[in-house]
């Protein structure tokens, strides 16, 4: 998991929970190339310019915004939201990227796809396995302090996992 990845194609979920925690940072930290699908900018500027993820989005020209091929047959089976189906689209047209999703539904389709995947919690555990972070105890319980839901096992296991 502590590998340096090619490009991130990230989700509003990460994203949002990223920016309302400070932690953007990790995403470029994960890789040297972030993407945006259209349809997930959209919805993080449809929060107006107060938001603090749409802020970021605007002030951040290493968050790039893509446009996004139509959905294939086989995304749309899985009914997920414009946002999820816009990631693994681009994923999909762009193997050595790596999609940021939370969101179950979206998790599994990427995993039956095949598409390399991450979520917020594995970037955190990347960067501590990598020692751009001194532990990812702190990190993670400042993400659910935020706002993300984060249940405590999955926090125990992830900890576990970075041996903390």
């Amino acid at each position: 998991m502590s590998e340096r990845l090619v490009r991130l194609v990230v989700n509003s979920s990460p994203l949002i929970h990223l920016a309302e925690a400070g932690l953007l940072h990790l995403l470029r930290d994960a890789a040297p190339t972030v993407w945006v699908p259209e349809p997930v900018a959209r919805e993080i500027r449809a929060y107006g310019d107060l938001d603090p993820t749409a802020r970021a989005l605007a002030a951040h020209d290493w968050l790039e915004v893509q446009p996004v091929p139509a959905a294939s047959a086989q995304c749309l089976a899985w009914d997920l939201g414009p946002g999820e189906t816009a990631v693994l689209e681009l994923v999909r047209g762009f193997p050595e990227s790596t999609a940021v999703i939370d969101d179950l539904a979206g998790r599994r389709c990427a995993e039956a796809l095949g598409l390399s995947l991450r979520g917020t919690v594995g970037l955190v555990l990347a960067a501590k396995q990598t020692g751009r972070l001194a532990a990812a105890r702190p990190v993670l319980e400042h993400l659910r302090d935020s706002g993300m839901y984060l249940s405590d096992a999955v926090l125990q296991r992830a900890l576990r996992w970075v041996g903390e």
